[in-house]
């Protein structure tokens, strides 16, 4: 996870000394809060979910109820599907303290540390009945949340498995921090637990933080090969690859790029009468100029290494830098400046 200097949110309430009837509840083995976003003091956590690159449907409106063929289902009247980095920690607050007092500090703390509130809301509020937005994140966002914390009374993964069957009193914040690396979404949604089958939750208000860090996936799992780019050129003058990757404003080639240059000198062997333009495309962070010389700057070191190490003749390779001019998505999320950042082969 990245960090930004010190932690972004540190909650400001004096820890509480867990109550008697919970003392024997402590955090499930290896978890740990997001480093972005701490916990509301003196909760623990219950269980915990990390995925390197998954997609998240954030709710940005009432939840409604839809009558289905498959039955009755739930969904948000406005929404917004992210992929990135998706973390789900789920806790249980000290006794007596509600959700508002919960989703208060949350919403201060997040807007001390830069995030935008998108859309809160509250009981009837989230979508006519306690219950409709609990079974949103039941269905649309589950996660597998099968472990419970030493200590805690019943089957390991019980209280996990059965939180907000009975919510009462839910509240619901979603909110975005914009940074260049990439926004990151927060997702809070607290409720009372009725459900007594576990007195170490019960009448406690749990809370369910969704922390979704909107980065592109590791790319370089699949290469395109010469084939495949031969095919693209044929039938439009010009190929995109995502297989060439540079670190944040730097212009030296890392080395999983190594198959995708491969395949570029596979093609050029092919086809000895092609001779190619090698375009560097970036997205809009930062100035024209700027954005302008570094796409230059990144093609011209592709060139450089297709010459160096895999003997291309200079004569069939001009480098050229477009910077942000030739989008191929909206610049105003990471998905799509993602797309933007790319090497381009067009037939000359």
């Amino acid at each position: 996870m990245r960090t930004a200097g010190s932690p972004l949110l540190a909650l400001l309430l004096t820890l509480l000394a867990a109550p008697e009837g919970r003392a024997q509840l402590r955090d499930m083995t290896g978890s740990q809060d997001h480093p972005l976003i701490s916990r509301y003091a003196g909760s623990i956590i219950l269980a915990d979910d990390s995925r390197e690159f998954d997609e998240f449907v954030i709710p940005l409106g009432p939840i409604r109820r839809l009558d289905t063929e498959r039955g009755i289902e739930v969904e948000p009247t406005e929404s917004q599907r992210l992929e990135g980095r998706v973390t789900r920690i789920l806790y249980v607050a000290p006794e007596n303290r509600s959700p508002l007092e919960v989703i208060r500090n949350y919403e201060q703390e997040l807007q001390k540390a830069g995030f935008q509130n998108l859309y809160s809301c509250s009981g009837a509020e989230c979508g006519g009945e306690d219950g409709w937005l609990s079974e949103h994140y039941l269905y649309t966002n589950e996660r597998e949340l099968n472990d419970a914390p030493p200590g805690a009374s019943g089957v390991p993964g019980q209280i996990s498995e059965y939180a907000f069957n009975f919510p009462r009193d839910q509240r619901y914040l979603a909110a975005r921090l914009s940074r260049p690396e990439g926004d990151v979404y927060a997702s809070i949604y607290v409720a009372t637990e009725t459900f007594d089958h576990f007195p170490e939750t019960k009448d406690h208000a749990l809370v369910l933080l969704d922390v979704i860090e909107t980065v592109p996936m590791e790319t370089g799992m699949v290469t395109v090969d010469a084939a495949a780019m031969a095919k693209d050129i044929a039938a439009t003058g010009r190929v995109a690859l995502y297989g060439i990757h540079f670190d944040t404003d730097k212009t030296d080639i890392k080395p999983e790029s190594e198959p995708t240059l491969q395949e570029i000198a596979g093609l050029l062997q092919q086809d000895p009468t092609l001779k190619l333009y090698v375009v560097g495309h970036t997205d809009n962070v930062a100035g024209f100029d700027y954005n302008t010389d570094l796409s230059q700057r990144r093609a011209s070191s592709v060139v450089d290494a297709l010459k160096t190490k895999h003997g291309v003749q200079a004569a069939r390779l001009t480098a050229a830098g477009v910077g942000m001019l030739a989008p191929v998505a909206p610049n105003d999320t990471e998905e799509g400046r993602a797309k933007n950042r790319r090497v381009e082969l067009v037939r000359q």
